[in-house]
């Protein structure tokens, strides 16, 4: 092989090594493995992956260009701190699409359809107690998941499904912020669920499905800045 071909090959070899480092961070950010402050320490993770530091921080580099990282003067990479902004726009853009998509799929849930639904909600009942905020928020979304997983419409889906998952980069779990408000939120979850068990007006339920989730965000709001405007009105 001449120097130019070892060279290439060398080259393709890094950049594969980068783009799996690259995966495996962004992977733990994503699942919240890795939340919002967490210290990203190079050695440790290139240990991990038994590979170099070289396409750790070539990986770390890339996730900064994405705004999942940032550098801190004399601490290093971390994963990126919530924007208060963003996590606002995607809470509310949320209320409105979940809630039409819930009201969508409320027709085409069966009874075992509601009765998953209401064992998810059972189960987040039993973490109050021992409030774990990670858990809560996975239960939560497995529980809405199932109220409009069933909407016809593909493309309210996939919207549904991407704030969900661009909340899960800017925040943990917003009931960290504000536990009082998961005793709320199961008590608001039984409701919808009247409400689509009794086949309640399509309207109905799509404003029950609004407001819970736009009362989330004002809990968060009071808690962080209560001398700014909240959610949602409740229209």
């Amino acid at each position: 092989m001449s120097l130019g071909q070892s060279g290439q090959a060398q080259a393709a070899h890094a950049l594969s090594k980068s783009q799996q480092a690259y995966r495996w961070i962004k992977e733990r950010i994503a699942s919240q493995e890795f939340t919002p402050g967490y210290r990203l320490v190079l050695g440790s993770i290139a240990g991990d992956l038994d590979m170099s530091v070289v396409p750790v921080r070539e990986a770390i580099r890339q996730l900064e260009a994405e705004g999942l990282v940032m550098f801190e003067r004399n601490v290093g990479a971390r994963v990126s701190m919530v924007d208060d902004s963003q996590y606002r726009y995607s809470m509310q853009a949320l209320s409105i699409l979940e809630g039409t998509a819930t009201a969508l799929a409320a027709r085409r849930l069966t009874t075992d359809d509601i009765r998953s639904a209401r064992q998810i909600n059972e189960l987040m009942i039993e973490t109050l107690d021992n409030f774990d905020p990670r858990a809560f928020t996975r239960l939560n979304q497995e529980f809405h998941a199932t109220l409009f997983g069933k909407c016809a419409n593909p493309r309210m889906l996939d919207l549904v499904e991407a704030e969900w998952a661009r909340l899960g980069h800017l925040r943990d779990s917003t009931f960290s912020f504000v536990p009082g408000r998961a005793a709320e939120s199961v008590r608001e979850h039984e409701n919808i669920l009247v409400l689509i068990e009794t086949g309640a007006p399509l309207g109905e339920i799509e404003k029950a499905a609004r407001r819970h989730r736009s009362a989330t965000l004002d809990a968060y709001m009071i808690h962080e800045h209560p001398d700014e405007s909240l959610g949602l009105p409740a229209f």
